[in-house]
């Protein structure tokens, strides 16, 4: 992308940016800036100090050492308010919205004025028009963001910034829940943002979105910065080596590969919610011995329940859950988690913070799921040498970065906290394996890692469902791809059959 960048003194300057957190250094003398419509991207691995860098600019850290400069004056950032008082904005992966209020509300909260407990939300109204006008981010002012699909609130993020003056936008892996088209959508308003005059930080691990949006690019390994420059002067094998350290090459599926029998299906399955709102419609999908099937979809649109019910944590409202076994097919409809594992189902949930692991040690997380099996128990108590054994094998096999099996799960990286939720379920040899975002958050070298395990999974002829918003990951892993809107299954094919327009047009509810 080529745009004339404004002169004079940077928006935003980050000048020899240190952070520590005792003897660790999260940012070590990091140089950081971006210009007036500039759009600067900023990559690295996870533990890179990318986040850390970001919350020095939000007012969240306040550096040890080093000069944050606004349009060439120093300041400091030493709260959420300070930033957004100098006109810094951030848009973060997961929204801070409250579903329960309307988008004008949600733009008030934080901002009320004295004696009211909101400003005059009619007029705040019109203005979120005006904005969305302007920019192209039409949003309804008066629709409860509950309501809203996942595109929809990325923009009132953006319109909250934009509303509360930001001049120097921050995002944060904003293309993580889009669609293709959702995707060029975004990157059209980024555009005419910078075109506009905003500074814009764009942080992401998809090399591509970084070669076709930004001016510049920046790479942090370990706390440094090691590179800076023009995206026309590089190119993402480039990238991928400055992030990582080394040649990078992820692993694709391999398709001259013949699957055996079905291993697990649902067969018409609904499901409604709590609130009666229907989840699921007549869902049909079987997965196959030595198979990966891809789940794609927008968020929100089934995927989640669909895992859920495959792996026992709920039961569908109609339809049958099928699982075959040595003596024959089992009908699991109504039976839970423990019934499924028994007969080799593995779930990789998509929360690893909330539904995979608990705050405690390694090992306790290690055999969360097998906690009855022998040699971890005896006779009803904890064989603890035998669980410590197991758990230093998981961390070995795993590459698990740690002190041992001792320490805290929680206070590993998101990589390795998912290596242990990886090895786990992979650790006896499941038949069937549910997969749930498994590299969503994770670097390039913590995805291939993954990618590495479920593709030795298949070849050993497990049957894996992945479920995953990441489209070059259902590309680049799947034997069939299915697509969900809406509760429905509305597309199947296979990988040589897929495109990238054919597979957007489903999951944007159009005709494929």
């Amino acid at each position: 992308m080529t745009s004339a960048i404004g002169d004079g003194p940077a928006p935003l300057d980050l000048s020899g940016i240190t952070v520590r957190f005792g003897s660790f250094t999260a940012n070590d003398a990091v140089d950081f800036s971006v210009g007036r419509g500039e759009i600067h991207a900023l990559l690295g691995e996870n533990g890179a100090g990318k986040t850390t860098l970001m919350r020095v600019v939000a007012g969240l850290i306040i550096p040890q050492e080093g000069t944050i400069r606004i349009d060439g004056r120093p300041v400091r950032l030493a709260s959420p308010l300070d930033a957004a008082a100098e006109g810094i904005g951030m848009v973060h992966q997961h929204f801070m919205l409250i579903s329960t209020l309307t988008v004008a509300q949600n733009v008030c909260v934080g901002i009320a004025k004295a004696g009211r407990v909101f400003p005059d939300l009619a007029k705040v109204a019109r203005d979120l028009e005006e904005i969305g006008a302007r920019y192209g981010l039409q949003v309804d002012p008066h629709a409860l963001v509950g309501s809203l699909s996942v595109a929809s609130r990325q923009r009132v993020e953006i319109v909250k910034a934009l509303y509360r003056g930001a001049r120097i936008l921050v995002l944060d892996e904003p293309t993580a829940v889009l669609a293709p088209q959702e995707v060029d959508g975004l990157f059209r308003v980024l555009r005419m943002l910078a075109e506009a005059g905003t500074a814009i930080v764009f942080i992401s691990h998809k090399l591509g979105e970084v070669m076709a949006l930004s001016h510049r690019v920046s790479v942090l390994r370990h706390g440094r910065l090691v590179a800076t420059k023009p995206t026309a002067d590089t190119n993402p094998a480039e990238l991928a080596r400055l992030m990582i350290g080394e040649d990078l090459v992820l692993p694709t599926v391999d398709g001259a590969h013949t699957p055996g029998q079905v291993a697990i299906e649902t067969r018409g399955v609904s499901l409604r919610d709590e609130l009666g709102v229907t989840r699921l419609s007549d869902v049909s999908l079987a997965a196959r011995s030595g198979e990966i099937v891809g789940v794609a979809g927008v968020d929100g649109n089934g995927q989640q329940q669909l895992a859920e019910i495959l792996a026992g944590l709920q039961a569908p409202a109609a339809g049958a859950v099928i699982m075959a076994s040595p003596s024959g097919p089992v009908d699991v409809s109504r039976s839970g988690p423990g019934r499924r594992i028994a007969l080799g189902l593995a779930h990789i949930p998509e929360d690893r913070h909330h539904t995979a692991l608990v705050d405690m040690s390694i090992a306790d997380n290690a055999v969360l799921d097998s906690i009855d099996r022998p040699p971890l128990a005896r006779r009803g108590f904890l064989a603890h040498r035998a669980i410590r054994a197991f758990a230093t094998r998981l961390i070995a096999a795993n590459d698990v970065r740690c002190t041992g099996p001792e320490q805290g799960v929680m206070t590993l990286s998101g990589g390795n906290q998912q290596k242990v939720v990886l090895g786990r379920a992979l650790a006896h040899d499941p038949r069937v394996i549910v997969a749930v975002q498994p590299t969503r958050g994770l670097d390039l070298g913590a995805t291939a890692f993954v990618h590495r395990q479920l593709l030795a999974e298949r070849e050993k002829g497990a049957a894996i469902v992945l479920v995953s918003t990441e489209l070059d990951e259902v590309l680049a892993l799947s034997d069939r791809i299915v697509v969900m809107f809406a509760g429905r299954i509305v597309g199947a094919m296979s990988r040589a059959e897929v495109t990238l327009e054919r597979l957007g047009a489903m999951m944007t509810g159009q005709a494929a």
